[in-house]
């Protein structure tokens, strides 16, 4: 597989993961029916919180991606081998992580989504909840891309650039597609395991990924 390719699929891959988890897109269908928002208005919501949430993550990617950069051209095993080890150790972290939160759960039923009660209940008008929903989604910035950037960015601003781009309308698309068939009634379906086992599945992808670089780009 081109190298290229692989950042593009990996991107891909992680962006999808990480647009399908329902605490990034259960909290605005919740406020949307206590709100009587339409479809329109949700979708907007959506693109709205999703677009803040994908600046900020990039933005700190792109930081982390220079940084990578420059270690790349004076020391290349950082890139090379030790930035697939970090994602695989990311994702192993997760797995831990997902381990902790299934013994809580066997004693507490916890959930790790925005407040959306706080929010309904405080009955605010439409735009300070899209500036509240806005603001978390921004200063919660996805820590598996930004991870990737650092392996991407041995690859200069071209691996840098595939990365940003994919995630951001992956992510945006993909969470609008979400809450529009929710929309429609297919919220009636069980989310269960994805809202309870998100690490899980993250760290797989994490693992997946990281294997993946290290084999394909070395």
């Amino acid at each position: 597989m081109d190298a290229y390719l692989q950042i593009l699929f990996s991107s891909i891959l992680l962006s999808i993961v990480h647009a399908s988890l329902p605490s990034h897109w259960l909290p605005i269908i919740a406020i949307g029916k206590s709100e009587k928002w339409s479809r329109t208005e949700a979708l907007t919501v959506t693109a709205i919180t999703g677009t803040a949430h994908t600046i900020s993550t990039i933005l700190i990617g792109i930081a982390v991606g220079i940084i990578g950069y420059k270690l790349s051209e004076s020391y290349e095993f950082i890139t090379k081998h030790a930035a697939p080890f970090i994602l695989i150790a990311l994702g192993l972290i997760y797995f831990y992580v997902e381990y902790r939160h299934s013994r809580i759960k066997n004693h507490h039923h916890e959930h790790h989504h925005i407040n959306v009660e706080g929010i309904i209940h405080e009955r605010r008008s439409k735009h300070s909840i899209i500036f509240t929903l806005s603001l978390a989604m921004f200063f919660s910035p996805c820590l598996e891309i930004e991870v990737y950037y650092f392996t991407a960015s041995q690859f200069g601003w071209a691996g840098i650039g595939i990365v940003s781009v994919v995630y951001f309308f992956v992510t945006v698309l993909g969470m609008m597609l979400l809450v529009d068939l929710a929309s429609k009634g297919v919220q009636k379906l069980r989310w269960h395991f994805l809202e309870h086992h998100d690490k899980l599945i993250s760290g797989i992808v994490l693992i997946f990924v990281g294997l993946l670089a290290y084999f394909v780009v070395l």
